[in-house]
């Protein structure tokens, strides 16, 4: 799939490894965070070179801290951002576990990324960089680009997949309190219980809050 059909295709219809790529292709540059001795977090700037099914594959010195933190948690958190404001934003957000490839895959990685020679110009100098492989997570989409906003979560790995953010039971009333608090109209009236668009919902919570009897949970 090429970057031009990529940004032309609808979101919600892509599939994970297209999630993957964009991140790759159209951002490539993330926000890390990973935890300390600690347990407190420490954020670096780091790219994400390539990504397939099996899902995201970057480098890393091995004489940085960042090596070190990844070695022993052995997890990650990673948000990447595109828009020239906040109005014009998309963010994929993943978490997840990752593990050292070694050398495996480095010729690629170069390859696909040039700049990295720039870098990284010899062989000598190459041999300082190791590569991982975020293996398993769990992600998210949000795209405030668009009117309603458009949210979608995904899985790679084989992680379990769990329904978020908040949901109508069949307690509602049909009150209409909840519609009318909910600021990107995302609450189908149609029948009760009344229906959140998952899609569209900005996870604020006013239903929760705005329910008088209870019937909106948070899971």
């Amino acid at each position: 799939m090429t970057i031009a059909r990529f940004l032309g295709k609808e979101v919600l219809q892509m599939d994970t490894k297209e999630y993957l790529e964009y991140i790759v292709k159209v951002i490539h540059t993330t926000v890390v965070a990973t935890a300390d001795d600690e347990g407190l977090p420490v954020t670096a700037a780091i790219d994400m070179m390539d990504a397939d099914e099996s899902g995201l594959y970057f480098l890393t010195a091995k004489g940085k801290g960042f090596y070190d933190r990844l070695v022993k948690r052995q997890y990650l958190a990673l948000t990447a951002m595109k828009g020239k404001g906040t109005m014009s934003s998309v963010a994929v957000s993943i978490r997840g576990k990752v593990r050292e490839l070694g050398n495996e895959r480095m010729p690629e990685l170069f390859e696909k990324n040039p700049y990295m020679k720039e870098i990284y110009p010899t062989e000598e100098s190459m041999r300082a960089l190791t590569v991982f492989q975020i293996y398993e997570g769990t992600g998210e989409w949000f795209n405030l680009s668009k009117k309603p906003i458009e949210r979608a979560s995904f899985t790679f790995g084989g992680a379990e997949k769990k329904a978020k953010g908040y949901f109508i039971t069949d307690a509602c009333i049909g009150c209409g309190s909840c519609a009318a608090v909910c600021p990107q109209n995302c609450i189908v009236t149609d029948s009760i219980p009344y229906i959140i668009e998952q899609e569209h919902c900005l996870h604020c919570g006013n239903c929760l809050t705005a329910c008088p009897v209870g019937a909106v949970e948070r899971r």
